[in-house]
């Protein structure tokens, strides 16, 4: 596989992240695109009030520009380009809708939840037509199962949700999503050029130049935020990259910060449900050591720090133990 290749591609994107968010950011503070901020949260987070969001544009535009230049065109590639710009829709219609109609809630669980579904179907449809080979495998092992698609369709509708929302839980704090996710889909590249996948690593590197120029202007303090435009596309786009190099086990351990920051919500819903109390000052988990007075830069360098152990150890997995 072409490494030159996939430089380039990250240098590509970087550069369009780098020019466009100059350009997008005062347009958005024009348009009084700004965040909201929860009050139950971190005190220091109330400065951020107005903050520029929707920043995920420059992502999503970043991204597409360089694949579409760079990537080799068969059905993998539309699979990466529909779960990354699908979920990246309903992202930007749920911030939009918030942020026009000035309320805290944009699209209902319910309008959100179709709309996944409706980009996860069309994700399994494209794969089936492909004839996606439906087993899964255990990481670093020979061992796995099929099935069938009665099983394995479902389970990457399941898996697609659940990642993309965890990448959402994940966006949180300044620069902690735009690094993690870098970290995760430098590893996943690496993953795509050992399965031949050159779909997959070419979107995996046009993310990683498009997260890290938007983190340019994304550290702390943050110049705009990505808002669910940016969350849920990556989420889409890490998933679909799992899903097509066929490592769709190993995401636990790569996207293990993704994993957590999930759990911590979970976790704390069900333990205030079921004994009415909580198990963290606030989920998810970064807020908790927020809360516990850990700096906002303390805490991303920390989840980035374990963002690169674990992908490191993915990679060794996947490498065969």
């Amino acid at each position: 596989m072409d490494i030159q290749l996939l430089l380039l591609t990250i240098g590509v994107s970087f550069i369009l992240a780098v020019i466009a968010a100059p350009i997008l950011i005062p347009l958005l503070r024009r348009m009084k695109f700004g965040q909201q901020i929860r009050h139950d949260g971190p005190e220091s987070h109330l400065a951020k009030a107005g903050t520029p969001t929707m920043g995920g544009i420059v992502i999503l535009l970043a991204f597409t520009l360089s694949y579409l230049k760079f990537s080799v065109i068969n059905t993998d590639f539309y699979v990466l380009l529909v779960a990354t710009l699908g979920f990246g829709l309903i992202g930007f219609l749920d911030d939009y809708i918030k942020i026009v109609f000035k309320r805290s809630l944009g699209l209902t669980p319910r309008q959100k939840l179709l709309g996944q579904l409706l980009f996860s179907g069309i994700v399994c449809y494209l794969l089936i037509q492909n004839g996606h080979d439906t087993s899964i495998g255990i990481p670093g092992t020979s061992w796995g199962w099929d099935w069938g698609g009665w099983f394995y369709y479902p389970f990457i509708i399941i898996m697609l949700l659940a990642i993309s929302n965890a990448v959402n839980f994940t966006d949180g704090l300044d620069g902690l999503l735009s690094g993690v996710s870098a970290i995760a889909f430098s590893a996943f590249a690496l993953v795509a050029i050992q399965a031949t996948s050159m779909p997959a690593a070419l979107c995996a590197a046009a993310m990683i130049g498009a997260v890290l120029g938007f983190l340019v202007f994304n550290a702390h303090p943050a110049k705009v935020f990505m808002g669910d435009t940016g969350s849920l596309g990556i989420g889409g786009a890490i998933a679909a990259i799992a899903i097509v190099t066929k490592s769709e086990l190993l995401f636990l351990i790569i996207g293990g910060i993704f994993v957590i920051e999930m759990l911590s919500v979970v976790l704390q819903i069900g333990s205030f449900k079921l004994r009415g109390k909580r198990i963290f000052k606030m989920s998810p988990i970064h807020h908790h050591f927020e809360l516990s007075g850990w700096s906002e830069w303390r805490v991303v360098i920390t989840f980035w720090s374990v963002g690169v152990v674990l992908a490191v150890l993915g990679l060794y997995i996947n490498k065969g133990l």
